[in-house]
């Protein structure tokens, strides 16, 4: 679990963010801590110290409490009382209602080949690109972060905002699932050339066969995440 209770390591959290400005509304902040989500660089039952975060962010504690009001309207974090905010901890239940929220969303963009637009594919093409490098180097977080970019861009490909907004809140909960999947090199390194042949046929223009592999993707996905929330206290995942 990530260890925020010092003003150093919250500094490190935060290294390398785009942070808002101190008059910055709830949402953007919201928006940044999402992306900290969806990166793996906050795992679940962290604690997210006020203080310390409003400092890190370099915002007011009104603004940071809004932002984190929203992320628990968004099921993201949890206030415990007299304890404070903790990143929320799944369930099994919440990732079969995760993945069929992403097949409902994700095939169906993949399908709308009439929408789709070159610089979209071409995102998708170069987070493939980024998670073989990271795999590469042995950074498997790194590869997660890579997967997520691409899942955001295969939603792209529907070409409608509302849904892309949608989908960045569902990445940033499904990715609190993988930090039980640990560890995560044996997870995540079969999906590299299923991403892979995903991209290829997207850009031969072969959207339903691209589909019916994704569809396969989501389901071999849900099933091993499920299996390993089920398995008894200390049994590997």
């Amino acid at each position: 679990m990530t260890d925020l209770t010092s003003e150093e390591a919250v500094a490190a959290l935060f290294a390398g963010s785009n942070k808002p400005t101190f008059a910055t509304t709830g949402e953007r902040v919201a928006d940044v801590l999402r992306n900290l989500l969806i990166e793996g660089r906050l795992e679940p039952g962290s604690h997210l110290p006020e203080e310390a975060f409003a400092h890190g962010l370099n915002v007011s504690r009104n603004t940071l409490r809004e932002a984190l009001r929203l992320l628990a309207h968004e099921g993201l974090v949890v206030h415990e009382l007299n304890r404070g905010i903790f990143v929320r901890k799944l369930t099994a239940e919440d990732i079969i209602s995760i993945y069929q929220v992403r097949e409902f969303i994700e095939v169906a963009a993949v399908r709308s080949a009439s929408t789709h637009s070159p610089a979209n594919i071409s995102r998708a093409r170069l987070a493939v690109t980024q998670a073989l490098e990271a795999a590469e180097a042995d950074d498997w977080n790194g590869v997660g972060t890579a997967n997520m970019r691409f899942h955001n861009a295969l939603v792209a490909l529907a070409g409608n905002e509302r849904i892309n907004a949608m989908t960045r809140q569902t990445l940033a909960e499904l990715r609190l699932a993988f930090h039980v999947m640990q560890p995560l090199k044996p997870f995540h390194e079969p999906y590299l050339p299923v991403n892979q042949t995903i991209c290829r046929l997207l850009e031969d223009g072969r959207t339903d066969e691209a589909a019916d592999h994704l569809t396969s993707y989501l389901h071999t996905a849900r099933d091993q995440l499920v299996d390993a929330y089920r398995a008894p206290a200390g049994d590997e995942p």
